[in-house]
């Protein structure tokens, strides 16, 4: 697919203009969203992505389009297990309800800056060193084995190391100061909880990142397409999270499910290594992919309404990468601890 700079301008134009459209939206009024209206607005960005796959398919032919759409539905299986983490930090800092969508939006164009970053040096990399699939898929086997091993377990954002810094560095105030990001206390400056929670959800979605993008170069090498991907998953994120908060914990097998997926995109990338150094070793194809996708998400989906129909006090964990770490580190900075500080 010949990608030209005219494409991609028009591309992160539109892109730009519907973030814009959504600070209007969240700061015109801050205030709790209900079903409905993150119903319309969940439909409204997966009509945008399914309308760009389509016009792909009609412009670029079927391969590309089903590159598409196995790399949007690889974003969007994912995209899920960061809403888990996204309620998490939200209920952790207690986060008032009429400020989560500007938490979740600005944590939405913060993921977006990274994953273009991410992007570009994968791209480089795969460019220049085909050795890098093999690196990639690593990745992603690792990941995939470490979330099966502690999908159980739900992440601690007390324990993110940036905000350990950041509490250890400046004074936080205990008491959100409508959306301010910085308040006084005594005369004193200080961080407001809304700032920790924005720095807390940048600082997850840089991890998020380091496992999504090269799932996405499982299915599709084409940047283009993964930026696509990535962006318009991303974009209907915020809607998501308020359509599916009440659901999300019934999806009890859902660490399982994507776990197999990452472990499955992973093994795809080492044997697309493998193919390109003997052309005689079978490669699993995109459509093949896509299929497997789909047909792990419905697994999970059924055997998940199964599990909690039979055991209503079944809960869903995010699942986590790396055991829990009881260590998290007193705040210093908080008013009380004044005293200390020189």
């Amino acid at each position: 697919m010949e990608v030209t700079l005219g494409l991609w301008a028009v591309t992160i134009l539109g892109i730009a203009v519907l973030i814009v459209l959504d600070f209007v939206t969240v700061s015109r009024k801050p205030h709790e969203v209900m079903f409905k209206e993150a119903l319309a607005w969940s439909i409204f960005y997966i009509g945008i992505a399914v309308a760009f796959g389509v016009a792909m398919w009609v412009w670029q032919g079927g391969d590309i389009g089903t590159q598409y759409f196995a790399a949007y539905l690889v974003e969007k299986s994912l995209s899920v297990d960061n809403l888990f983490v996204f309620i998490i930090i939200l209920t952790q800092f207690a986060v008032p309800a009429d400020l989560h969508q500007r938490v979740l939006l600005v944590g939405v164009v913060l993921a977006l800056i990274m994953r273009a970053v991410f992007i570009a040096i994968g791209a480089a990399a795969l460019a220049a060193f085909a050795f890098t699939f093999v690196i990639f898929g690593a990745i992603l086997i690792w990941t995939g084995i470490q979330l099966a091993r502690h999908r159980n377990e739900d992440p601690e954002p007390q324990d993110n190391v940036v905000v350990r810094v950041v509490r250890r560095r400046f004074l936080v105030s205990e008491q959100y100061d409508g959306t301010r990001l910085f308040t006084r206390i005594d005369g004193r400056r200080a961080i407001t909880p809304l700032l920790l929670v924005m720095i807390a959800i940048g600082s997850t979605d840089l991890l998020f990142a380091l496992d999504s993008i090269p799932a996405t170069f499982g299915v599709t090498q084409i940047p283009y397409l993964v930026f696509a991907a990535n962006a318009f998953a991303l974009l209907g994120l915020r809607a998501l999270y308020f359509l599916l908060k009440g659901l999300l914990d019934k999806l009890v097998y859902l660490s399982t499910g994507l776990s197999v997926i990452l472990v499955f995109i992973g093994v795809k990338l080492v044997l697309t290594y493998l193919h390109e150094v003997n052309p005689s070793i079978p490669h699993i194809t995109t459509l093949q992919s896509l299929a497997f996708i789909l047909i792990v998400l419905t697994v999970v989906t059924v055997a998940s309404w199964w599990k909690v129909r039979r055991d209503p006090t079944a809960v869903a964990h995010a699942g986590r990468v790396t055991a829990e770490h009881h260590g998290v580190e007193t705040n210093r900075a908080m008013p009380e601890a004044e005293g200390d500080r020189p």
